[in-house]
């Protein structure tokens, strides 16, 4: 007997096919009635559905009309059988010879098959070198689209390539990024994988393993395998292998009690119902997987029963069919048999067969009629066409052809002669012994626009190991915003530490890899997720410290204008007499100015504000300073002109001290205009000190001009300070140097302690610190100036009488 079975079908063109539905027949003769022993099921089905399309074909007018499709179907088993029957298939030889017509070799226009991509890869390379056209229906291997390989080669199920990039697209849409990747050791496998591998990259998904074994391999294979996935940190696991591998490594996993993983598989074993016959079925519940679009092919369900029934209960449907078998009797009962060949609900990879042979029949449509105008047999007589048609032919219009089906599914190839990538996303959510249940919950379609690819149809989905959250594999957890992503050393890009990002710097995204600055007016809040407006820091009226400075300041311009009402009303005494009393007066004016000028430094500063407030306390303070300074000279006149023979008070009189206190007043005001003319203060917002904060405040301009005032009230006060001293223990009762001395030693003191405490003191505090100074050195001179004579007025008016203010001196009264 020969080691090829077929089954064959005489017609103007010759489909060849090659399948393996096994050896060992019940009968001698092959036929679909007379099935093999040891059946696979699956591939019986494509066989079947091959002829059932040929056969519909011959009965449809509208395509290959007064001619007819023959079948060669070659059921070949192993490797060396398969090439044998694609070399049959190629030469055109029959077993037996037709005595009608001997000399006419049977050589198929086209080969349709096989299921493996292995096998495909052996006799595609031998029949492309005839010119023969191949169309596969499962063969998945991206090796495959090498057209310069495997120049004839067609296929109506998409590449591995395309389902390794939407498998790589379905890991990153589910946001596992560190996942292990198994195959099967085989081209298949390995392109498969591999493919995966690279888009993955490309996804910034990382694969924390890749292994791979043969089901005929050596034991230790799969023992590591499984020692890897045992051990390994990713909880999803990719797996790009056939059926037969994946049962075995799920049934070692299962007996090692390796479970709770998320598969991700495969078209080649994703729905295939053999899964439910293997040992470790359970641990596949849950996988998710692509496969070709599912479809309805009506009529072809009814010969399926057909077949099956006789094939079930050994009889005959049709008594003049099969002599050898009983007539059924029609009392048979399908209730306790349940076999996957009866399924018609599940037709993906066998409606691949029916468009393969629906996509030649078009082809040698195209050809037979002329449509292909651009066609290279175009000037070629239709009756040559007719007469000599070969598989050449054939395989430029294959590569041409363009046409729907069924439900109005576009038939086309590309350069490389794929199909477009469509997919079904399934789930597997019900594996018992025998039964396999896959549910349809998304489509992956890679015509649509990327942000498309993935069509979920709102059905729940059944994780690895019977959960209903997604799983989490990562090889680190998403770094939060506010950190950022740093790599660790010799470790894959998806394993990082987190670290929180610099100063002035946030991350608003989650996984980033870099932070970002925030603009210069604002700074990170505590997340270091956004960034908001700066704290912007003045002395404000609102604040406590503010409201303290405030009513100190009211509280001197209070006094001030008490004490002067208290020497207004005594003003014809003699202690408000003394020392000029017109120069008093205007030392309480220029107090009170004093005072009052420190409210300038509060509050928001403007432009305004900040030329008014340094201007504004230079000159009062010069002006109440000149008349301390015109009272101190007075004191002294006084004794010199006491003097026997001294004419010096004439020099020094009341014009002369109006004159000083005005000419040293109008040496301020000129150094004001000066510095306000050349480079005035101006508002500023200061952002060095505080990295977190702005203070507004004012710019001195040009410092040369502020140090400049301040020195002026220095040196006057320095000169102040020495006259009076130099008065201090003149022989009065009541000599008034003494308090201009302490006085002017507070001021001084205060003055000299504010330079350093101005220049290192924060923010507002700045501000706060030259308030101080003003209020402190108004206070000291009105303090010690006027409160000892406001006593004398108020509470000692026996003492406030022109003998006892004379004692020993004569006091010049004015």
């Amino acid at each position: 007997m020969s080691l090829l079975k077929l089954l064959f079908l005489a017609g103007d063109f010759i489909l060849g096919g090659i399948f393996t539905f096994r050896t060992g027949y019940i009968d001698s003769v092959p036929t679909f009635q007379t099935l093999p022993i040891s059946i696979n099921v699956r591939e019986f089905k494509f066989a079947h559905t091959m002829i059932f399309a040929i056969e519909e074909i011959n009965q449809n007018p509208a395509i290959l009309p007064n001619r007819t499709l023959g079948y060669k179907i070659h059921n070949s088993c192993g490797i060396t059988n398969i090439m044998m029957s694609a070399i049959d298939l190629a030469n055109g030889q029959r077993e037996i010879i037709d005595e009608k017509n001997c000399t006419k070799a049977d050589t198929a226009h086209a080969i349709l098959g096989h299921s493996g991509s292995a096998p495909t890869v052996g006799f595609a390379r031998i029949v492309g070198r005839f010119q023969i056209p191949v169309i596969s229906h499962f063969a998945t291997c991206a090796c495959l689209s090498n057209r310069e390989e495997f120049p004839s080669f067609f296929r109506t199920i998409p590449s591995d390539l395309h389902q390794s990039r939407a498998l790589a697209k379905l890991v990153k849409f589910f946001g596992w990024t560190w996942v292990g990747a198994i195959s099967n050791k085989n081209d298949y496998g390995i392109n498969g994988i591999v493919a995966f591998i690279h888009a993955a990259q490309e996804e910034g998904v990382c694969i924390e393993y890749h292994e791979a074994f043969e089901q005929t391999g050596p034991r230790e294979e799969l023992r590591k395998v499984v020692e890897t996935v045992k051990y390994s940190t990713s909880k999803v696991i990719v797996a790009f292998m056939s059926q037969r591998e994946i049962k075995v490594l799920a049934t070692e996993l299962y007996k090692q009690n390796v479970t709770g993983l998320q598969w991700v598989g495969s078209d080649a074993w994703i729905t295939d119902p053999s899964l439910a016959d293997s040992e470790g079925y359970s641990i596949l519940v849950g996988s998710l997987g692509f496969v070709v679009s599912n479809a309805k092919i009506p009529g072809l369900g009814d010969q399926f029963v057909k077949d099956f029934w006789e094939y079930t209960f050994a009889c005959s449907l049709n008594e003049t069919a099969n002599a050898h078998r009983k007539p059924c009797s029609g009392s048979e009962s399908l209730n306790n048999v349940q076999s996957y060949f009866t399924d018609v609900s599940d037709l993906r990879f066998i409606y691949n067969v029916y468009k393969s042979v629906y996509a030649v029949a078009h082809a040698l449509h195209n050809l037979t009629t002329c449509d292909e105008r651009n066609g290279p047999f175009y000037n070629e007589s239709a009756t040559r066409l007719q007469i000599k048609i070969s598989p050449l032919q054939v395989l430029h219009y294959l590569k041409n052809i363009d046409f729907t089906i069924g439900q109005g599914e576009r038939v086309t190839f590309d350069q490389n002669g794929d199909s477009p990538a469509r997919y079904e996303l399934v789930n597997l959510q019900h594996v018992t012994s025998g039964t396999l249940h896959v549910a349809t919950v998304g489509v992956f379609d890679a015509t649509l626009p990327p942000d498309h690819h993935f069509i979920m149809n709102g059905m729940e989905i059944l994780w690895g190991g019977g959960g209903d959250m997604v799983p989490v594999s990562v090889c680190t957890e998403s770094c939060p915003p506010g950190k950022r992503k740093v790599l660790q050393k010799r470790r894959p890009i998806c394993c990082y530490d987190c670290i929180p990002c610099a100063e002035g710097e946030i991350s608003n995204t989650t996984d980033s890899t870099e932070c970002l600055k925030c603009p210069i007016d604002y700074w990170p809040n505590a997340r270091r997720d956004t960034c908001i407006l700066k704290e912007i820091e003045f002395l404000s009226y609102a604040e406590i410290m503010g409201i303290v400075l405030t009513l100190f300041c009211l509280m001197g311009v209070i006094l001030t204008t008490m004490v002067a009402l208290v020497f207004f009303h005594f003003q014809e005494t003699p202690i408000v007499r003394a020392n000029n009393s017109e120069l008093s007066f205007l030392l309480l004016f220029s107090l009170t100015l004093c005072f009052l000028c420190s409210l300038t430094f509060i509050g928001r500063p403007s432009e305004w504000s900040c030329m008014l407030r340094h201007t504004a306390f230079g000159i009062t303070f010069v002006l109440c300073i000149s008349c301390v300074l015109g009272k101190t000279m007075v004191v002294l006149m006084a004794f010199r002109a006491s003097l026997p023979g001294s004419n010096v008070m004439k020099w020094f009189g009341p014009t002369q001290q109006r004159l000083s206190v005005l000419a040293f007043t109008l040496i301020q005001v000129l150094i004001c205009i000066l510095w306000l003319t050349i480079n005035p203060p101006f508002p500023f917002k200061n952002m060095n000190y505080y990295k977190d904060k702005i203070i507004l405040e004012c710019a001195l301009g040009s410092p040369i001009g502020f140090w400049a005032v301040l020195g002026y009230i220095g040196l006057l006060s320095f000169l102040c300070f020495i006259l009076a001293f130099l008065a201090r223990k003149l022989p009065d009762n009541f000599n008034e140097a003494k308090f201009i001395t302490f006085s002017m030693l507070i001021f001084c003191a205060v003055w000299i302690t504010f330079i350093p405490a101005y220049v290192s003191s924060p923010g507002k505090f700045t501000v706060a610190v030259e308030i101080f100074a003003i209020l402190a050195s108004s206070y000291g001179l009105l303090f010690c100036i006027f409160m000892p004579k406001c006593f004398i007025i108020l509470f000692r008016p026996e003492q406030n009488t022109k003998k006892h203010l004379m004692g020993k001196t004569k006091v010049i009264q004015y």
